[in-house]
């Protein structure tokens, strides 16, 4: 009987997935590196609040890559110096919100796949 090949007791044939999850590991990193740029879902920023929010976010989330608070709190500080305080950030998978926001203040967007970064005012 070959390796990849498993009967069951009641002499189902099954097959070894062993091989698939490692090639599935293999090829998480190569889809990462296919989607690191940034994808804006949503924004009423003007565009110059825009760019600079989009560069900021990029820069923090490749700085703090195993880090979202940290990534967050730099983007917070800094969108609090360039723009007037009350800035709010979120960072993070499968996370769904409801907010309010001061009108053209608000960017939703996504970095390297799955990555949300939802940044808004709200004073």
């Amino acid at each position: 009987m070959p390796d990849d090949q498993i009967y069951s007791a009641s002499g189902v044939k099954h097959e070894k997935v062993m091989a698939e999850t490692t090639e599935s590991k293999k090829e998480e990193p190569d889809y990462k590196r296919l989607h690191s740029f940034p994808l804006i879902r949503h924004t009423d920023m003007p565009e110059e609040m825009r760019v600079e929010a989009m560069e900021l976010c990029v820069t923090a989330c490749e700085k703090f890559a195993t880090n979202n608070e940290s990534a967050a709190k730099m983007i917070k500080e800094s969108m609090d110096k360039k723009f007037g305080s009350s800035w709010h950030v979120v960072i993070g998978e499968g996370f769904g919100f409801e907010i309010t926001h001061e009108v053209k203040n608000l960017l939703y967007m996504f970095f390297g796949g799955s990555l949300a970064v939802c940044v808004w005012k709200c004073s």
